[in-house]
């Protein structure tokens, strides 16, 4: 189990010191006596402030509610800082690492939603074969209608995690009566984000695409992970795959054949997945991807694969709906997530009728604030046509300007999970008056410093130690 990774089993609710400092830990990678303060937690005070749907608060929209509630009550500062007694404790009416938990695994999704996701899912699949690609726009647009009305996860971009780890890294600060809190950078080589771009290849007419969409890619000077459906869509050839492998793009697993079905029972996700595991053994893949977004990650332990990237940060338009509310890679059990943190090209040109990036700009300049994973997933299917195709090359351009005018990482997912896994395990240990981080790829780390700028979380980043 790495450091970082999420619990997948809820642990039992007691007084502890881990409560802050995982959270912490996992974001930060800072020196454990900076964070392990002592902690007690208040049980909430109705059963309908308790955030995790299926444990404290049963099911249904209490749940929900009781996790816009944590959400809200962790990202306040001024809040948290009300909760601090002379002693140097304080009381928390959340587990804050249960809070951030049930986001990003979407544990607040499960019940009734998944149910009544499932029955319209079902309906949908069987009527499938009698429509075309026009009647089925039609119907996803019908049921994402009402997505403006959605509260939660917050549009176009939900960085909650983000502001719950912030604010907890702000009341240490505040706890521990210091000045700066040193801790692991979050790219290599001190980059401000990362920008990882990936193809989900659909159809046969998107797969012969894909010569042309490198060639695309490589003019901006960028390169992506192209995601293969292994079976019944389209003849995945050996050729294909060493084309890809040879221009120097990456290959991923996108379910087994893009059906709808694949988490729909344990015991059928069981099955697939040996076939799953074995095409990625066959195509040298690292990287998995659910077909739809569909996904369950309680069940990623049967994954043999390094890395998902299956889970949305706000899932408004997606069949399942949802969101994990992070901008950041995490771990699930071994299996690092790199969450889908901007909007797909179907959507954007499909549902929401929209032909610029201004979207897609909004997004990245979200998640640039965040420091977070920009990641996107265009379709070889999908922009062919002259349009679309115009507005693909307007964001590469957009993103290569922002390459030469921001310290951004561009980056495979490949790349992306070695140096999460490295940093994982780094360590920030005091050295010659100051602080240096240790471990394996730490050449490639920067040491930077947070600190308390009128109830703000700033970033600072000193001389390098060698």
């Amino acid at each position: 189990m790495h450091p970082g990774a999420a619990q997948i089993a809820p642990g039992a609710m007691a007084d502890r010191q881990d409560l802050v400092s995982r959270a912490i830990q996992d974001r930060f990678r800072c020196p454990q006596d900076f964070v392990g303060f002592t902690l007690r937690q208040e049980p909430p005070s109705t059963k309908d402030d308790a955030p995790l749907n299926g444990r404290s608060a049963g099911s249904g929209r209490s749940g929900l509610e009781g996790l816009r509630a944590a959400g809200d009550f962790f990202t306040g500062y001024e809040s948290l800082s009300n909760v601090v007694n002379g002693d140097g404790e304080f009381r928390l009416p959340f587990d804050p690492n249960e809070v951030i938990d049930s986001l990003r695994l979407e544990r607040y999704w499960r019940a009734p939603y998944r149910r009544s996701d499932r029955l319209l899912k079902d309906i949908y699949y069987w009527l499938r074969p009698l429509t075309n690609q026009s009647i089925r726009r039609g119907i996803q647009k019908f049921r994402a209608r009402n997505w403006r009305k959605a509260k939660f996860p917050r549009w176009p971009v939900d960085t909650t995690v983000e502001n719950i780890c912030e604010n907890l890294l702000l009341l240490a600060l505040q706890v521990k009566g210091v000045e700066r809190i040193p801790f692991v950078w979050f790219w290599p080589s001190g980059a401000r984000a990362c920008v990882t771009m990936t193809h989900d290849v659909e159809t046969e007419t998107g797969r012969d695409f894909c010569g042309d969409l490198m060639s695309i890619d490589d003019a901006f000077g960028i390169k992506a992970s192209f995601q293969i459906v292994p079976e019944d869509r389209y003849t995945v050839s050996a050729q294909f795959l060493d084309m890809l492998r040879r221009r120097g793009f990456e290959i991923g697993v996108q379910d087994l054949n893009h059906d709808g079905r694949l988490f729909d029972s344990r015991e059928g996700f069981l099955r697939r997945v040996q076939d799953i595991n074995r095409y990625g053994r066959e195509y040298g893949a690292r990287g998995f991807r659910a077909g739809v977004l569909y996904r369950n990650p309680e069940w990623y332990d049967a994954l043999e694969f390094s890395f998902d990237m299956s889970m949305p940060n706000v899932a408004h338009f997606d069949p399942q709906g949802g969101g994990c509310c992070t901008v950041m890679p995490y771990f699930i059990g071994n299996v690092l997530e790199l969450p889908v943190t901007t909007t797909q090209d179907y959507t954007l040109f499909h549902l929401l009728n929209q032909h610029s990036i201004d979207l897609w700009k909004t997004q990245t300049e979200l998640i640039l604030r965040k420091h977070g994973l920009v990641s996107f997933i265009i379709h070889p299917d999908y922009v062919i046509d002259p349009k679309p195709n115009y507005v693909y090359r307007e964001l590469l351009g957009y993103l290569r300007t922002l390459r030469e005018n921001e310290n951004v990482w561009f980056a495979l997912p490949t790349a992306i999970d070695h140096w999460w896994r490295a940093r994982s395990k780094m360590l920030v240990v005091p050295y010659g008056g100051s602080y240096r981080i240790e471990g394996e790829g730490a050449k490639h780390a920067v040491l930077a410093f947070a600190k308390n700028v009128n109830g703000r979380l700033e970033y600072e980043f000193p001389a390098r130690t060698t």
